[in-house]
């Protein structure tokens, strides 16, 4: 293929005055195919319509064909502005724009790092077009960056990506952009006693830490604590999991890149928004030291937790944060983890699970259905409340019932979340990663939450 390709669709006269090169098109079985015509490679974007067109699927187009192309070592694919929104005539101009370079480079993304035999390749997208138009695509690269770069923590080895040095990378992405760094040390967490944290990192080589991420794009706007669950490497602990590979519990800390892909975003945009990004990090190890079964952990709220299970650490670190953001005293609070397999049982690996709020919740939904990270609103069943009792503290961290793990988990943070503030628990374990390369997603991690709490937090600031 030459170095150079343009795009087009099925409709364009190219396609329909040309009776040898339309039923190439028509018996090519994907969704687009490469044309040579007089010494020009197109690529021609088929028509589906066995399924409504939406903004995830001109995502999708464009991400296969981005990954297609790069992995010819395409140079560049030229289309214009005015021949995508022709494509997808059904759609607002803008949003296809923005969706179309999100997907885009989404869809060529790939981790290398590991690789030396691989070069890391991606074929650039030009789009023609006014300057509304590129300031459309620009936003959708924004966008793709912010996502890309939460892909990158969770794709990250967990010797490389720990709690000491996961401080240092966010403080070097955050340099220049208006964006305070604030890392607690293990002194400071002993000093706000933050004993979830402390206890759970008791075990590992690595000492555990706290970053706080300020972002005051407008003050006067409520302040939007976002939490992420910081664990970068869970091995269970003393309740040591067992399978036969578990080099994924690296991507434990998928909660924590989700909020920082998610400050990214607001950040590169310059959003009007006041928000906080709090995320506990700390590694999930067995050794002599670490937390036993049955041990009491007294948190700086007064409410004493028996450790159950040491694999059900998440939420242990994640009361911390939600105490913490109290002390900020945010008026939102949306916390993120990948934090029971049992959300996956109940919905599989297209979408999160999200708790709380009923009406936020049913927000976050519509959020979701329109940028790609799909969720589904959960119920916080109060008759399972009582399953979480302990004989020797006020409650445990593991359920005493062998069902409905995701939704006692959010129960058990509920107890933790500030009087006044309205809160939401995202449990994103089945969508941390994608078992092969598929629309704008590589076979690796996701990305999931960057482009939901951006958006939002955007949402509840207006």
């Amino acid at each position: 293929m030459s170095t150079n390709v343009k795009i087009i669709f099925e409709t364009d006269s190219l396609i329909t005055e040309n009776e040898t090169v339309k039923d190439f098109v028509k018996n090519s079985p994907a969704g687009h195919c490469s044309v040579l015509l007089e010494g020009t490679h197109y690529i021609v974007v088929k028509e589906n319509k066995k399924t409504p067109l939406t903004l995830e699927k001109v995502r999708s187009t464009a991400g296969n064909i981005a990954r297609d192309l790069s992995g010819r070592k395409v140079e560049a694919a030229e289309v214009s502005a005015e021949v995508l929104t022709n494509g997808f005539a059904e759609l607002d101009n803008k949003d296809l724009l923005t969706a179309f370079a999100e997907g885009w480079d989404l869809g060529a993304y790939q981790f290398v790092a590991y690789k030396p035999s691989v070069t890391a390749f991606k074929t650039t997208l030009v789009v023609e077009g006014n300057a509304e138009e590129q300031d459309s695509v620009t936003l959708g690269k924004n966008r793709a960056d912010a996502t890309s770069f939460s892909r990158d923590l969770m794709n990250e080895l967990s010797n490389v990506l720990n709690p000491e040095t996961f401080p240092e990378v966010l403080k070097q992405q955050f340099e220049g952009t208006g964006v305070d760094v604030n890392v607690l040390d293990k002194d400071k967490l002993e000093e706000l006693e933050m004993n979830g944290v402390l206890t759970v990192g008791r075990g590992s080589t690595y000492k555990p830490a706290f970053v706080e991420l300020v972002y005051k794009g407008d003050e006067s706007k409520p302040l939007v604590a976002l939490v992420g669950k910081g664990v970068t490497f869970d091995t269970g602990g003393i309740s040591l999991k067992s399978g036969k590979d578990l080099s994924d519990m690296r991507m434990d800390m998928g909660g924590a890149a989700a909020v920082a892909g998610a400050m990214t975003l607001l950040a590169k945009t310059k959003a009007q928004v006041n928000v906080v990004v709090l995320i506990p990090m700390v590694e999930n190890m067995p050794d002599s030291t670490a937390v036993l079964p049955g041990e009491v952990i007294k948190y700086k709220n007064g409410l004493t937790v028996q450790v159950g299970n040491t694999d059900a650490e998440g939420r242990l670190i994640l009361a911390d944060a939600l105490i913490r953001a109290g002390e900020w005293k945010a008026e939102y609070i949306v916390n993120i983890a990948t934090l029971t397999g049992a959300v996956v049982a109940a919905l599989g690996t297209e979408l999160g699970g999200v708790f709380g709020d009923a009406e936020l919740s049913a927000d976050m939904k519509k959020i979701g259905d329109i940028n790609g990270d799909f969720i589904w609103p959960m119920p916080l069943v109060e008759a399972y409340d009582s399953s979480l009792d302990s004989d020797y503290a006020d409650m445990n961290n593991i359920s005493s019932l062998s069902v409905a793990g995701s939704i006692t988990a959010g129960l058990f943070l509920r107890r933790f979340v500030p009087k006044g503030s309205k809160w939401l628990h995202v449990d994103m374990a089945g969508v941390m990663d994608k078992s092969k390369a598929s629309g704008y997603y590589a076979k690796s991690a996701t990305g999931y939450g960057a482009r939901l709490l951006a958006d939002f937090t955007t949402h509840v600031s207006k």
